[in-house]
């Protein structure tokens, strides 16, 4: 959790969001007396695309075939 005066937290309003949204509570406080909480809102989750990545990866032919610098480990 982290604490933060409200002069402070108008002037890093961008800073205090991107913490909010990496998961962290962010506490306003007037005086050293916390009087708000920043949180992140729980909303939908953006439902993932099955084969989304289709097409973009390859795999080479020879993907599984031993290495020439570990011929020595095989025998």
């Amino acid at each position: 959790m982290y604490q933060i005066n409200i002069h402070e937290a108008k002037t890093h309003l961008s800073k205090l969001i991107q913490k909010v949204m990496s998961g962290e509570e962010v506490i306003i406080a007037k005086g050293n007396k916390p009087v708000a909480k920043l949180v992140r809102l729980k909303g939908k989750k953006a439902k993932r695309k099955l084969g989304s990545a289709k097409g973009k990866i390859k795999i080479a032919p020879d993907f599984d075939a031993p290495l020439k610098d570990f011929e020595d480990y095989l025998r």
